[in-house]
């Protein structure tokens, strides 16, 4: 079978509506090539060796790259895509360039060329987030390694986004807290949560094949004893109260739906959200604000922010 590689030319805060859109539109995973990379420090924690070729990476942007079957339907696919990716514009997305190219990639190359892209990674004190295919021997006994196939799903777990969620799970949730992850996507919070001894965790995406992923993820980490998914749209029609709410959203979906948080928080429950780009923070925070909650942490990774609420008196 012959594949097609498209690659959207965008900005940081497109990443993750580019992102979801090509997941909806068939494909298994994305490659994120971001210049950041070149310059970040990393500790060598695992003797993996980063052999980052500046050639490969935009000199502004980012690249976001899928791969799709060719197929009788590949164009009417793509324009799709186009079509989606240009809506953005109407959520105060920027798009940047907003160049798409396509090119023909054997299955062999396909099949393993997107490997070299993932390694372990340690993202919290106690969390490494391992690709599935990689040895790695745990440094510490009290460390807590989350398997993922990025090709199962479109998320590897290292995004800032899902590193500041996983970060704030570790620090509240308590043995036996229930536990609500809206827009679950690879499920890989929902695995985070069960691990800290969350007595339940109720794993929500409206995406059929995220859903579907997701349960191959929970299944694969052993926690869907204590995890469960279900396809819903946001918190429409739950009734089930809990301690945390997290969501790992595009900030124009969280506001929608913060009344619906307030709602089913527990007395001093917890309220976890990111997937924010920096210049959507204060209308994230006024709309918390605005149902009832307390702003408790705000924490800044790049051009990424997370927000911690607290449901008080």
């Amino acid at each position: 079978m012959k594949w097609s590689e498209i690659t959207i030319h965008t900005t940081n805060e497109a990443i993750e509506p580019i992102s979801n859109i090509l997941h909806e539109a068939g494909a298994s995973g994305v490659v994120i090539e971001d210049p950041f990379e070149l310059i970040k420090e990393r500790e060598d924690r695992f003797g993996e060796i980063y052999q980052l070729n500046p050639d490969d990476y935009p000199q502004e942007g980012v690249l976001v790259k899928a791969y799709l079957p060719i197929n009788s339907f590949l164009g009417e696919t793509v324009e799709e895509i186009k079509e989606a990716i240009n809506n953005l514009i109407l959520f105060n997305i920027d798009i940047g360039l907003n160049k798409v190219t396509i090119m023909e990639v054997n299955e062999e190359e396909w099949a393993t060329a997107w490997k070299k892209y993932y390694h372990p990674v340690k993202i919290s004190e106690k969390f490494t987030i391992v690709p599935t295919w990689e040895e790695y021997t745990p440094v510490n006994s009290d460390e807590l390694i989350i398997e993922l196939d990025p090709g199962m799903a479109f998320g590897t777990g290292t995004h800032p986004t899902t590193v500041l969620c996983i970060q704030a799970l570790e620090r509240i949730v308590k043995k036996g807290d229930t536990v609500i992850d809206v827009g679950t996507g690879s499920g890989v919070l929902s695995i985070a949560a069960s691990m800290l001894q969350a007595k339940s965790v109720l794993a929500l995406d409206l995406d059929e094949v995220a859903v579907q992923s997701a349960k191959l993820n929970l299944k694969l980490n052993k926690v869907h004893g204590t995890a469960t998914v279900q396809q819903n749209n946001l918190l429409d029609g739950i009734t089930q109260e809990s301690d945390v709410i997290v969501a790992n959203i595009l900030a124009e979906v969280i506001v929608r739906f913060t009344d619906d948080v307030y709602r089913l928080l527990k007395q001093d429950g917890y309220f976890i959200a990111s997937g924010i780009i920096l210049q959507k923070k204060e209308e994230v925070k006024a709309a918390i604000i605005a149902s009832g909650l307390e702003i408790v942490e705000t924490v800044q990774m790049e051009d990424w922010i997370s927000i911690t609420a607290k449901k008080g008196k």
